[in-house]
């Protein structure tokens, strides 16, 4: 597939251990920095989703989108585990859930961009499910910089898989690429955020390290069973 990501920011806190190792299937080792895990959020406004070589449906291919993650390890290869994942458009969630394995939630959105902030807003309404709500502004607030290999901020975001877990303890990966992230400095006013707390983590109460990036092009490989 190929994807567009506009206006995203990812919100990051550290986590011991303990407190993931329970909510993250036991196949996949947790990766830390320093001895940490992290969990983060990002929220961000997708365009030009569609299979390679299918043309995009306005209706279809662009929608907002929030996710919730931590950060595991599998033979060697470093990847991203999904607690879920929020997206303001039916039939992608459908496809999602049972194509790929993935913890995709109905939601109602919007995100709309007004001068350099950006206004966004979520409410899960997925049938049986705990209520999950996200309203923020944000912005930029410096240029965008390349993180460097070895640093926290390179180890948060530089990574070119995801991980998911079937009931069957089937493990599977998607591989993802794109360009370098341009990371900028952000601000952030959260009114409201219940996302992680409906996946059963409480995030320190303690300003999140913050990364925005205006656009990043992205190709999705398919599915690929690991175990």
């Amino acid at each position: 597939m190929t994807q567009i990501w506009h206006s995203l920011l990812f919100a990051h806190w550290p986590l011991a251990p303990d407190v993931l190792r329970p909510l993250v299937p036991s196949l996949l080792p947790l990766d830390t920095f320093d001895g940490q895990c992290w969990i983060s959020t990002a929220s961000f406004y997708m365009t030009h989703v569609r299979p390679r070589a299918v043309p995009s449906i306005p209706w279809v291919s662009q929608f907002p989108e929030m996710n919730v993650r931590t950060y595991v390890i599998r033979d060697g290869i470093p990847g991203v585990y999904f607690f879920s994942l929020d997206a303001d458009q039916p039939l992608a969630v459908a496809a999602a859930r049972n194509l790929a394995h993935l913890p995709y939630f109905n939601a109602r959105m919007s995100c709309e961009r007004i001068g350099e902030s950006v206004h966004y807003r979520s409410h899960r309404r997925h049938w049986g499910t705990p209520p999950a709500d996200f309203v923020a502004t944000y912005r930029p607030i410096a240029p965008g910089t390349h993180a460097q290999p070895g640093t926290l901020d390179y180890w948060l975001v530089e990574r070119y898989c995801l991980y998911t877990v079937t009931r069957q303890d089937l493990i599977y990966r998607i591989d993802i690429h794109h360009r370098p992230w341009s990371l900028q400095p952000a601000e952030v006013n959260i009114e409201c955020n219940t996302m992680t707390r409906a996946s059963g983590i409480q995030v320190p109460d303690t300003t999140p390290l913050l990364h925005y990036d205006q656009r990043q092009e992205v190709l999705v490989w398919p599915l690929k069973r690991v175990l």
